[in-house]
């Protein structure tokens, strides 16, 4: 390795018991606090104690070992986020079961893939819906046996069965599942390849949970502490938060309803957040237009300008002048606790992922008072592999390592990653696991660099490199971001690979554009087709593709942008479940368009 920095341990962990240790140890030495929030029946924020919870967890694994599950049957839940699926997952694994996780948009073909690949013997499917996707291909699943429908009462059904069930026969079967075991087996999203099986074991969760408590020790250990946990528990990153909760003293609210999120955030009122950097951008984004063109709208713009001002001289080490520092306690009661109040007015932190965040927002938030630490992971280093701390953050950076966690950088540019999280290895995959982890680094596929305090960077993706036709090599991550950060703008893909220059897809946020346009006195579009020749939607982002270009050489910027009039979505293959564009999809698709249209051949001209 060319460079290496590991974050030292302070205190050591013991990863031969089972992730169900976790939520045990809080039962018991929190029995009667809320650990567990969720909705009822009437849409109302209801609580379970640590006791309640554990007893929950535990008539469901009794209810397994009624069922015949036996250690290392792999079992499937298809739902959003909601405290069944936690609830199931824990159960499932405290008596030896695998979990494995699917996305609740996958496709009959993709879920078949998953349970066919895994040998998954039964399905927890959320509702009527999900039911029907499993059972359409059920004929085609050998090892797959049952399904429950947890809307029909799956919990309950379960909990009751293990009725006979002694105490004594459920402590033997938990005591017989052990750090080694794999307790999950967890789908990378595909936006590289053909998605593959991660087995996860026991000591990887109990290792990583128990480093980031140690680690980020503010956030989940004062009291109070309250996450609300909205992003897909099929997702490792999602898993793993709540663990990380148990651990620490906070309570957990599980709603998988994004479109309730704001209203959410006001009710449960939450003081951290834990997001992709869309729902940053898109907050940021309302608040521009909510603000208009008029002297709120030029109130906005300067606030949002001191804001980063503060955030720039809070990063140097440096104090604002004093006209300076005299608007910024303006704007403090005025414009930055009206923003933040949009997360319910609690939030000291919040943790972005997932993909890179573009540095303008990150400057934004943290000058209204809400740093967004950014972190890194992988579904092979059973999620968080480094994150920025509580105090010492650096804006730009995805954090330091976790405890006991190794970052390399190869001689190639390569992140690598040693430590007690990393996977065991890729299911029914023995070629792949091998060229993955070598001599005991995972190699992580990523670009980076590592600073002289052991921070990490993240510059792009080995295998998402454009190399133009005149050698130059473009990392399409970072500009890609800038552009996503205009409301007129959905996704964005960079392209350019053995071209002769850089060129960018962009597709609309149809809502956001419209709102946009009226902000800005206009008429608002009645379709995508329409609005993606609108001029003054073109003017807006030719104006963030320019901000992209600041940032970089004349050979590497964007000479040329295609507005679609398309979406993509997961339903298309365009995006993964995690919402990352699936670039050779993409390029493939546009074929034509980007061949005869962007790259106009030369007897066109």
């Amino acid at each position: 390795m060319r460079k290496e920095y590991t974050r030292p341990v302070t205190g050591e962990v013991d990863t031969d018991v089972n992730v169900f240790s976790i939520i045990q140890k809080r039962a018991e030495e929190r029995p009667d606090d809320a650990v567990i929030g969720y909705k009822d029946g009437a849409g109302e924020w209801a609580y379970m104690s640590g006791t309640e919870y554990l007893n929950r967890i535990i008539g469901v694994a009794k209810g397994l070992i009624a069922k015949g599950l036996q250690k290392g049957d792999r079992v499937s839940i298809l739902s959003k986020t909601r405290w069944e699926w936690a609830a199931i997952d824990l159960a499932v694994m405290a008596v030896g079961g695998i979990t494995v996780p699917i996305y609740e948009t996958n496709s009959e073909l993709q879920i078949k893939a998953v349970i066919n690949d895994s040998q998954v013997s039964m399905v927890f499917a959320e509702d009527d819906a999900q039911r029907d996707k499993v059972e359409a291909i059920k004929d085609e699943c050998p090892t797959l046996r049952d399904v429950y429908v947890i809307d029909e009462g799956a919990v309950d059904a379960l909990t009751e069965l293990g009725r006979g069930v002694t105490d004594e026969e459920f402590w033997a079967r938990e005591k017989q599942s052990h750090g080694k075991d794999v307790c999950t087996i967890v789908y990378t999203s595909g936006s590289t390849g053909k998605p593959k099986g991660v087995e996860l074991t026991h000591a990887n969760f109990v290792f990583i949970t128990y480093s980031g408590v140690r680690s980020m020790p503010d956030i989940c250990l004062k009291p109070n502490r309250r996450l609300l946990l909205f992003l897909p528990m099929a997702h490792v990153f999602a898993r793993y938060m709540q663990f990380y909760s148990y651990a620490g003293t906070v309570v957990l609210g599980l709603n998988g309803n994004f479109k309730t999120i704001i209203k959410d955030f006001q009710d449960f009122k939450p003081t951290f957040i834990l997001s992709v950097p869309r729902v940053f951008e898109k907050v940021y984004n309302a608040a521009t237009q909510k603000a208009g063109s008029g002297f709120k709208g030029r109130m906005f713009h300067d606030a949002a300008v001191t804001a980063r001002a503060w955030s720039h001289a809070q990063q140097e080490g440096r104090k604002l002048g004093f006209g300076m520092r005299l608007k910024y306690a303006l704007y403090k009661k005025l414009v930055y606790k009206q923003i933040l109040d949009v997360f319910g007015g609690n939030a000291e932190y919040a943790v972005s992922g997932g993909a890179p965040l573009d540095g303008s927002i990150s400057h934004f938030f943290n000058g209204c008072g809400l740093p967004l630490l950014e972190g890194f992971g992988m579904t092979e280093t059973t999620a968080p592999a480094c994150v920025n701390p509580e105090h010492g953050y650096k804006i730009g950076s995805v954090g330091l390592p976790l405890e006991g966690m190794t970052f390399g950088v190869a001689d190639d540019g390569e992140l690598c990653i040693k430590g007690g999280s990393v996977m065991k290895g890729y299911l029914n995959n023995p070629q792949s696991t091998e060229e993955s982890i070598v001599d005991g680094w995972l190699h992580t596929g990523d670009l980076g660099d590592l600073d002289d305090d052991g921070f990490v960077y993240i510059t792009g993706r080995k295998k998402d490199i454009i190399i133009t036709a005149g050698g130059k090599n473009v990392t399409p991550a970072q500009p890609e971001a800038t552009i996503m950060t205009s409301p007129v703008v959905d996704q964005c893909l960079v392209i350019g690979d053995r071209k002769p220059f850089v060129a960018a897809l962009v597709t609309l946020d149809f809502d956001g554009a419209n709102e946009w346009l009226k902000s800005q006195g206009g008429e608002p579009c009645a379709s995508l087709e329409e609005a993606a020749r609108n001029p003054v939607i073109r003017a807006e982002i030719d104006r963030v593709v320019n901000k992209a270009n600041e940032n970089v050489s004349r050979a590497e910027s964007i000479r040329k942008f295609e507005v679609l009039p398309d979406k993509w979505t997961q339903e298309n293959g365009m995006l993964t479940a995690s919402l990352k564009t699936r670039r050779g999809v993409i390029v493939n698709h546009y074929k034509d368009l980007i061949d005869t249209i962007i790259y106009v051949p030369r007897n066109r001209k």
